[in-house]
Protein backbone atom coordinates (compact mmCIF):
# COMPACT_ATOMS: atom_id res chain seq x y z
CA UNK A 1 0.00 0.00 0.00
CA UNK A 2 0.65 0.97 -0.68
CA UNK A 3 2.87 3.16 3.29
CA UNK A 4 2.15 -0.63 3.85
CA UNK A 5 -0.87 1.48 4.98
CA UNK A 6 0.34 -0.80 2.67
CA UNK A 7 0.00 2.94 1.55
CA UNK A 8 -0.37 0.35 -0.62
CA UNK A 9 -3.46 0.42 -3.40
CA UNK A 10 -4.88 0.02 -5.92
CA UNK A 11 -7.04 -2.61 -8.32
CA UNK A 12 -6.71 -2.23 -11.60
CA UNK A 13 -10.21 -2.92 -12.23
CA UNK A 14 -10.71 -4.89 -15.17
CA UNK A 15 -7.53 -7.37 -13.93
CA UNK A 16 -8.75 -7.07 -10.24
CA UNK A 17 -5.09 -5.98 -9.27
CA UNK A 18 -5.51 -4.79 -6.17
CA UNK A 19 -2.17 -1.99 -5.15
CA UNK A 20 -1.12 -0.06 -2.73
CA UNK A 21 -0.88 -3.78 -0.05
CA UNK A 22 -4.72 -3.29 0.73
CA UNK A 23 -5.69 -6.22 3.64
CA UNK A 24 -6.68 -9.73 1.99
CA UNK A 25 -10.07 -10.80 2.68
CA UNK A 26 -9.58 -14.32 1.97
CA UNK A 27 -6.81 -14.38 4.85
CA UNK A 28 -9.40 -12.55 7.40
CA UNK A 29 -11.74 -15.43 6.69
CA UNK A 30 -9.47 -18.02 7.07
CA UNK A 31 -7.95 -16.67 10.70
CA UNK A 32 -11.82 -16.32 11.90
CA UNK A 33 -12.69 -19.86 10.98
CA UNK A 34 -13.57 -21.80 14.14
CA UNK A 35 -10.84 -24.66 14.67
CA UNK A 36 -10.54 -27.97 16.64
CA UNK A 37 -10.44 -28.10 20.05
CA UNK A 38 -7.43 -27.85 22.15
CA UNK A 39 -5.91 -28.78 25.10
CA UNK A 40 -5.40 -26.90 28.08
CA UNK A 41 -2.06 -26.36 26.49
CA UNK A 42 -3.36 -24.62 23.49
CA UNK A 43 -3.42 -24.84 20.19
CA UNK A 44 -0.70 -25.42 17.65
CA UNK A 45 -0.16 -22.39 15.06
CA UNK A 46 -0.97 -23.44 11.72
CA UNK A 47 1.70 -23.97 9.29
CA UNK A 48 3.12 -20.41 7.82
CA UNK A 49 1.92 -20.50 3.58
CA UNK A 50 5.07 -20.62 1.41
CA UNK A 51 6.09 -17.89 -0.23
CA UNK A 52 7.10 -18.05 -4.06
CA UNK A 53 10.97 -18.45 -4.15
CA UNK A 54 12.49 -15.88 -6.18
CA UNK A 55 15.05 -17.33 -8.27
CA UNK A 56 18.25 -15.21 -9.40
CA UNK A 57 20.31 -15.48 -12.75
CA UNK A 58 22.98 -13.26 -13.21
CA UNK A 59 23.19 -11.54 -16.71
CA UNK A 60 25.12 -9.45 -18.54
CA UNK A 61 23.80 -5.03 -19.28
CA UNK A 62 24.21 -6.72 -23.09
CA UNK A 63 21.98 -9.67 -22.54
CA UNK A 64 19.11 -6.55 -21.53
CA UNK A 65 17.13 -5.68 -24.70
CA UNK A 66 16.59 -1.90 -24.42
CA UNK A 67 18.90 -1.59 -21.68
CA UNK A 68 21.24 1.02 -23.67
CA UNK A 69 18.08 2.95 -25.36
CA UNK A 70 16.45 3.63 -21.66
CA UNK A 71 17.81 7.65 -20.63
CA UNK A 72 17.48 6.55 -16.48
CA UNK A 73 17.62 9.87 -15.45
CA UNK A 74 14.11 9.90 -13.63
CA UNK A 75 15.28 5.95 -12.63
CA UNK A 76 18.39 7.81 -10.41
CA UNK A 77 16.38 10.53 -9.13
CA UNK A 78 13.59 7.85 -7.79
CA UNK A 79 16.33 5.37 -6.40
CA UNK A 80 17.69 8.25 -4.73
CA UNK A 81 14.36 9.28 -2.79
CA UNK A 82 14.42 5.48 -1.83
CA UNK A 83 18.25 5.63 -0.69
CA UNK A 84 16.48 8.18 1.99
CA UNK A 85 14.53 5.46 4.02
CA UNK A 86 17.03 2.74 2.99
CA UNK A 87 20.31 5.09 4.52
CA UNK A 88 17.55 5.51 7.52
CA UNK A 89 16.93 1.51 7.85
CA UNK A 90 19.38 -0.48 5.87
CA UNK A 91 17.78 -3.55 8.23
CA UNK A 92 14.89 -3.82 5.52
CA UNK A 93 17.35 -6.15 3.65
CA UNK A 94 18.56 -8.62 5.92
CA UNK A 95 14.88 -10.62 5.24
CA UNK A 96 15.35 -10.22 1.26
CA UNK A 97 17.74 -13.60 0.61
CA UNK A 98 19.92 -12.96 -2.09
CA UNK A 99 19.23 -9.05 -2.74
CA UNK A 100 22.71 -7.90 -0.94
CA UNK A 101 23.62 -6.92 2.33
CA UNK A 102 22.80 -4.01 4.42
CA UNK A 103 26.33 -2.17 3.97
CA UNK A 104 26.52 -2.69 0.31
CA UNK A 105 22.99 -0.43 -0.02
CA UNK A 106 24.13 2.23 2.04
CA UNK A 107 27.88 2.40 -0.33
CA UNK A 108 25.52 2.23 -3.08
CA UNK A 109 23.04 5.08 -2.01
CA UNK A 110 26.16 7.10 -0.90
CA UNK A 111 27.07 6.31 -4.59
CA UNK A 112 24.36 7.36 -5.92
CA UNK A 113 24.21 10.89 -4.25
CA UNK A 114 26.92 12.17 -5.70
CA UNK A 115 26.21 10.87 -8.92
CA UNK A 116 25.86 13.01 -12.40
CA UNK A 117 22.19 12.33 -13.59
CA UNK A 118 23.10 12.94 -16.79
CA UNK A 119 25.66 9.91 -16.74
CA UNK A 120 22.70 7.95 -14.85
CA UNK A 121 23.28 4.94 -17.06
CA UNK A 122 27.07 5.03 -16.34
CA UNK A 123 25.89 4.90 -12.06
CA UNK A 124 23.69 2.02 -12.59
CA UNK A 125 26.30 -0.16 -14.12
CA UNK A 126 29.11 1.01 -11.97
CA UNK A 127 27.19 0.12 -9.23
CA UNK A 128 25.28 -2.84 -10.01
CA UNK A 129 24.71 -6.23 -11.40
CA UNK A 130 21.90 -7.34 -13.49
CA UNK A 131 20.03 -10.74 -12.26
CA UNK A 132 17.37 -12.24 -14.38
CA UNK A 133 14.47 -13.04 -11.67
CA UNK A 134 11.73 -16.05 -12.34
CA UNK A 135 9.39 -18.44 -10.16
CA UNK A 136 10.67 -21.77 -10.98
CA UNK A 137 11.07 -22.67 -14.70
CA UNK A 138 8.72 -19.59 -15.06
CA UNK A 139 10.71 -16.21 -16.26
CA UNK A 140 7.81 -14.38 -17.74
CA UNK A 141 5.03 -12.77 -15.77
CA UNK A 142 3.13 -9.72 -16.29
CA UNK A 143 2.55 -6.18 -15.54
CA UNK A 144 -1.14 -3.59 -15.17
CA UNK A 145 -1.31 -0.54 -14.57
CA UNK A 146 -2.36 2.38 -11.92
CA UNK A 147 -2.60 6.48 -12.06
CA UNK A 148 -3.95 8.99 -9.71
CA UNK A 149 -7.17 10.19 -10.57
CA UNK A 150 -7.97 13.97 -10.93
CA UNK A 151 -11.40 14.70 -9.72
CA UNK A 152 -13.45 17.51 -8.76
CA UNK A 153 -14.99 17.57 -4.63
CA UNK A 154 -16.64 19.71 -2.22
CA UNK A 155 -16.55 20.19 1.13
CA UNK A 156 -20.28 20.13 1.43
CA UNK A 157 -22.66 17.72 -0.09
CA UNK A 158 -25.39 18.88 -2.80
CA UNK A 159 -27.07 17.68 -5.81
CA UNK A 160 -23.75 18.36 -7.76
CA UNK A 161 -21.71 16.33 -4.73
CA UNK A 162 -23.69 13.44 -3.27
CA UNK A 163 -20.99 10.87 -2.93
CA UNK A 164 -19.02 10.79 0.19
CA UNK A 165 -15.26 10.01 0.73
CA UNK A 166 -14.67 8.56 4.30
CA UNK A 167 -11.82 8.70 6.29
CA UNK A 168 -10.80 5.79 8.57
CA UNK A 169 -13.61 4.69 11.22
CA UNK A 170 -13.01 4.75 14.66
CA UNK A 171 -14.12 1.35 15.11
CA UNK A 172 -12.20 -0.15 12.32
CA UNK A 173 -9.07 -2.33 13.93
CA UNK A 174 -5.83 -3.61 11.93
CA UNK A 175 -4.06 -6.24 13.10
CA UNK A 176 -0.05 -6.00 12.28
CA UNK A 177 0.92 -10.21 11.54
CA UNK A 178 4.37 -9.44 12.55
CA UNK A 179 3.41 -8.34 15.94
CA UNK A 180 1.22 -11.78 16.43
CA UNK A 181 1.70 -14.55 14.13
CA UNK A 182 3.48 -15.46 11.19
CA UNK A 183 0.35 -16.85 9.61
CA UNK A 184 -0.48 -13.39 7.81
CA UNK A 185 3.13 -12.94 6.67
CA UNK A 186 3.19 -9.39 4.73
CA UNK A 187 -0.80 -8.88 5.09
CA UNK A 188 -3.24 -6.70 6.68
CA UNK A 189 -5.82 -8.31 9.11
CA UNK A 190 -8.81 -6.02 9.47
CA UNK A 191 -11.95 -6.10 11.02
CA UNK A 192 -13.99 -4.71 13.72
CA UNK A 193 -14.08 -5.81 17.48
CA UNK A 194 -17.48 -7.04 19.08
CA UNK A 195 -18.39 -8.45 22.00
CA UNK A 196 -13.99 -9.06 22.32
CA UNK A 197 -14.09 -10.70 18.98
CA UNK A 198 -12.32 -9.64 16.12
CA UNK A 199 -15.28 -10.03 13.24
CA UNK A 200 -15.31 -8.50 9.63
CA UNK A 201 -16.15 -5.02 8.78
CA UNK A 202 -19.39 -4.27 6.82
CA UNK A 203 -18.94 -4.80 2.89
CA UNK A 204 -18.95 -1.96 0.20
CA UNK A 205 -22.57 -2.76 -0.37
CA UNK A 206 -23.24 -2.74 3.77
CA UNK A 207 -21.69 0.92 3.85
CA UNK A 208 -23.18 2.45 0.65
CA UNK A 209 -26.86 1.56 2.48
CA UNK A 210 -26.20 2.27 5.53
CA UNK A 211 -23.18 4.69 5.78
CA UNK A 212 -20.77 5.13 8.53
CA UNK A 213 -22.46 7.54 10.68
CA UNK A 214 -20.80 8.70 13.97
CA UNK A 215 -18.03 5.97 12.76
CA UNK A 216 -16.45 8.04 10.22
CA UNK A 217 -16.18 11.42 9.03
CA UNK A 218 -16.22 12.48 5.69
CA UNK A 219 -13.32 14.07 4.34
CA UNK A 220 -15.50 15.61 1.01
CA UNK A 221 -18.35 14.60 -1.62
CA UNK A 222 -18.09 13.61 -5.25
CA UNK A 223 -19.82 13.77 -8.30
CA UNK A 224 -21.06 10.48 -8.19
CA UNK A 225 -20.27 7.28 -6.24
CA UNK A 226 -18.49 5.83 -9.64
CA UNK A 227 -15.64 8.76 -9.13
CA UNK A 228 -15.41 7.03 -5.43
CA UNK A 229 -15.28 3.70 -6.81
CA UNK A 230 -12.74 4.68 -8.67
CA UNK A 231 -10.75 6.57 -6.41
CA UNK A 232 -10.68 3.12 -3.93
CA UNK A 233 -9.32 1.30 -7.32
CA UNK A 234 -6.39 3.60 -7.58
CA UNK A 235 -5.89 4.52 -3.83
CA UNK A 236 -5.05 8.10 -4.17
CA UNK A 237 -6.33 11.46 -6.18
CA UNK A 238 -5.87 14.80 -6.85
CA UNK A 239 -9.72 17.03 -5.80
CA UNK A 240 -10.34 20.59 -6.96
CA UNK A 241 -12.43 21.89 -4.24
CA UNK A 242 -15.72 23.88 -5.85
CA UNK A 243 -14.77 26.09 -2.64
CA UNK A 244 -11.34 26.70 -4.33
CA UNK A 245 -7.67 25.15 -4.07
CA UNK A 246 -6.87 21.52 -3.97
CA UNK A 247 -6.22 18.57 -2.10
CA UNK A 248 -4.48 15.14 -2.49
CA UNK A 249 -6.41 11.94 -1.02
CA UNK A 250 -4.47 8.94 0.37
CA UNK A 251 -5.12 5.56 0.91
CA UNK A 252 -5.40 5.52 4.88
CA UNK A 253 -7.03 1.78 5.58
CA UNK A 254 -9.36 -0.61 4.04
CA UNK A 255 -12.53 -2.92 5.45
CA UNK A 256 -10.94 -6.55 5.01
CA UNK A 257 -13.63 -7.76 2.26
CA UNK A 258 -12.26 -9.97 -0.33
CA UNK A 259 -11.61 -7.69 -3.62
CA UNK A 260 -13.81 -9.03 -6.62
CA UNK A 261 -12.86 -7.53 -9.67
CA UNK A 262 -16.18 -6.57 -11.88
CA UNK A 263 -14.61 -6.41 -15.05
CA UNK A 264 -14.38 -9.87 -15.15
CA UNK A 265 -18.31 -9.80 -14.20
CA UNK A 266 -19.03 -7.56 -16.65
CA UNK A 267 -17.10 -9.74 -19.16
CA UNK A 268 -18.57 -12.36 -18.07
CA UNK A 269 -22.41 -11.29 -18.21
CA UNK A 270 -22.02 -10.58 -21.94
CA UNK A 271 -21.96 -6.67 -21.01
CA UNK A 272 -18.42 -5.80 -22.18
CA UNK A 273 -16.48 -7.68 -25.08
CA UNK A 274 -13.12 -9.12 -23.70
CA UNK A 275 -11.37 -7.62 -26.64
CA UNK A 276 -12.76 -4.01 -25.87
CA UNK A 277 -12.45 -4.48 -22.06
CA UNK A 278 -10.73 -1.49 -20.26
CA UNK A 279 -11.21 1.02 -17.54
CA UNK A 280 -12.73 3.37 -19.82
CA UNK A 281 -14.84 1.03 -21.04
CA UNK A 282 -16.00 0.32 -17.02
CA UNK A 283 -16.65 3.69 -16.37
CA UNK A 284 -18.88 4.17 -19.78
CA UNK A 285 -20.99 0.69 -19.19
CA UNK A 286 -21.49 2.49 -15.06
CA UNK A 287 -22.55 5.42 -16.59
CA UNK A 288 -24.89 3.96 -18.95
CA UNK A 289 -26.59 1.89 -17.15
CA UNK A 290 -27.01 4.08 -13.82
CA UNK A 291 -30.08 1.63 -12.57
CA UNK A 292 -27.16 -1.64 -12.58
CA UNK A 293 -24.31 0.69 -11.49
CA UNK A 294 -25.03 0.30 -8.06
CA UNK A 295 -25.78 -3.31 -8.06
CA UNK A 296 -22.35 -4.51 -9.94
CA UNK A 297 -20.52 -2.04 -8.19
CA UNK A 298 -21.08 -3.59 -4.73
CA UNK A 299 -19.73 -7.08 -6.44
CA UNK A 300 -16.65 -5.60 -5.00
CA UNK A 301 -17.13 -5.56 -1.24
CA UNK A 302 -13.86 -4.45 -0.42
CA UNK A 303 -13.87 -0.47 0.68
CA UNK A 304 -11.14 1.84 0.72
CA UNK A 305 -10.92 4.59 3.23
CA UNK A 306 -8.73 7.60 2.77
CA UNK A 307 -7.02 10.60 4.44
CA UNK A 308 -6.00 14.30 3.31
CA UNK A 309 -3.25 15.56 2.24
CA UNK A 310 -2.12 18.73 1.30
CA UNK A 311 -1.54 19.35 -2.84
CA UNK A 312 1.76 21.38 -2.29
CA UNK A 313 3.85 20.15 -5.26
CA UNK A 314 1.64 18.55 -8.12
CA UNK A 315 4.52 17.96 -9.58
CA UNK A 316 5.38 15.00 -7.25
CA UNK A 317 3.18 11.66 -7.34
CA UNK A 318 1.47 10.33 -4.12
CA UNK A 319 3.12 8.89 -1.33
CA UNK A 320 3.35 4.73 -2.52
CA UNK A 321 3.78 1.64 -0.19
CA UNK A 322 7.76 2.75 0.77
CA UNK A 323 6.94 6.23 2.10
CA UNK A 324 7.88 8.27 -0.65
CA UNK A 325 6.53 10.39 -3.90
CA UNK A 326 6.10 7.89 -6.74
CA UNK A 327 7.73 8.62 -9.95
CA UNK A 328 5.49 9.12 -12.95
CA UNK A 329 6.80 5.76 -15.04
CA UNK A 330 9.91 5.09 -12.82
CA UNK A 331 7.93 3.71 -9.57
CA UNK A 332 6.93 0.09 -9.99
CA UNK A 333 4.42 -1.55 -7.21
CA UNK A 334 5.71 -5.48 -6.26
CA UNK A 335 5.25 -8.12 -4.21
CA UNK A 336 6.82 -6.90 -0.73
CA UNK A 337 7.01 -9.96 0.67
CA UNK A 338 9.06 -11.21 -2.22
CA UNK A 339 10.78 -7.37 -2.82
CA UNK A 340 12.94 -4.73 -0.99
CA UNK A 341 11.84 -1.28 -1.18
CA UNK A 342 13.96 0.53 -3.05
CA UNK A 343 15.76 -2.01 -5.74
CA UNK A 344 15.87 -1.20 -9.21
CA UNK A 345 14.10 -3.02 -11.51
CA UNK A 346 14.15 -3.33 -15.54
CA UNK A 347 10.85 -3.81 -16.88
CA UNK A 348 10.31 -5.39 -20.12
CA UNK A 349 6.63 -5.52 -21.58
CA UNK A 350 5.25 -5.65 -24.49
CA UNK A 351 1.78 -4.12 -25.27
CA UNK A 352 1.35 -1.73 -22.38
CA UNK A 353 -1.29 1.18 -22.63
CA UNK A 354 2.36 2.96 -23.50
CA UNK A 355 3.34 0.59 -26.47
CA UNK A 356 6.20 -1.82 -25.77
CA UNK A 357 8.21 -0.93 -22.57
CA UNK A 358 11.83 -1.30 -21.55
CA UNK A 359 12.64 0.73 -18.35
CA UNK A 360 14.22 1.10 -15.53
CA UNK A 361 11.79 1.64 -12.77
CA UNK A 362 12.17 1.38 -8.53
CA UNK A 363 10.29 -0.56 -6.57
CA UNK A 364 8.55 1.66 -4.17
CA UNK A 365 4.74 0.49 -3.74
CA UNK A 366 2.83 -2.63 -3.34
CA UNK A 367 -0.96 -3.95 -3.68
CA UNK A 368 -2.76 -7.23 -2.38
CA UNK A 369 -3.58 -8.30 -5.55
CA UNK A 370 0.07 -7.68 -6.56
CA UNK A 371 1.58 -11.30 -6.60
CA UNK A 372 3.98 -13.40 -7.33
CA UNK A 373 7.82 -13.08 -8.67
CA UNK A 374 7.39 -11.64 -12.21
CA UNK A 375 4.62 -9.24 -11.52
CA UNK A 376 4.12 -5.42 -11.28
CA UNK A 377 1.83 -2.78 -11.56
CA UNK A 378 3.03 0.68 -13.48
CA UNK A 379 2.38 3.82 -12.25
CA UNK A 380 1.96 6.19 -14.96
CA UNK A 381 1.23 9.54 -13.40
CA UNK A 382 -2.10 11.51 -13.41
CA UNK A 383 -3.98 13.12 -16.06
CA UNK A 384 -5.88 11.88 -19.28
CA UNK A 385 -2.92 10.47 -20.73
CA UNK A 386 -1.71 8.44 -17.70
CA UNK A 387 -5.47 7.39 -17.06
CA UNK A 388 -5.65 5.92 -20.74
CA UNK A 389 -2.15 3.81 -20.35
CA UNK A 390 -2.86 2.34 -17.09
CA UNK A 391 -6.50 1.15 -18.05
CA UNK A 392 -4.87 -0.64 -21.31
CA UNK A 393 -2.44 -2.32 -19.33
CA UNK A 394 -2.19 -5.82 -18.86
CA UNK A 395 1.11 -6.88 -20.44
CA UNK A 396 3.31 -10.13 -20.27
CA UNK A 397 6.78 -8.88 -18.68
CA UNK A 398 10.68 -9.79 -17.60
CA UNK A 399 12.22 -8.47 -14.54
CA UNK A 400 15.76 -7.80 -14.14
CA UNK A 401 16.58 -6.63 -10.94
CA UNK A 402 19.84 -4.89 -10.20
CA UNK A 403 22.20 -6.03 -7.00
CA UNK A 404 24.24 -3.74 -5.64
CA UNK A 405 28.02 -5.04 -6.57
Amino acid sequence: MSAERQNARRLNPLFGTLALGFVVGAALTWALMPGPACSQTGCPLPAEPPLPIVSLTEIGFADMPGWAEDDQTLALMAFRASCAGISANPDRFVRFKGFGSPDAWVKVCAAAASADPASARDFFEANFRPARTHEGEAASGKVTGYYEPELKGSRAKSADYPAPVYARPGDLVTADPVAFRALLRGERLSGKVIDGVLKPYETRAEIETAGLQGRASTLLYLPSVADTFFLQIQGSGRVTLAEGGAVRLNYAAQNGQAYTAIGAALIAGGEIAKAKMSMQAIRAWLEANPERAAEIMNLNASYVFFRELPLDDPSLGPPGGEGVALTSGRSLAVDSRLYPYGVPVFVTAAGTGAGDFARLMIAQDTGGAIRGVVRGDIFFGWGDEAETAAGATNAPATFVVLLPK
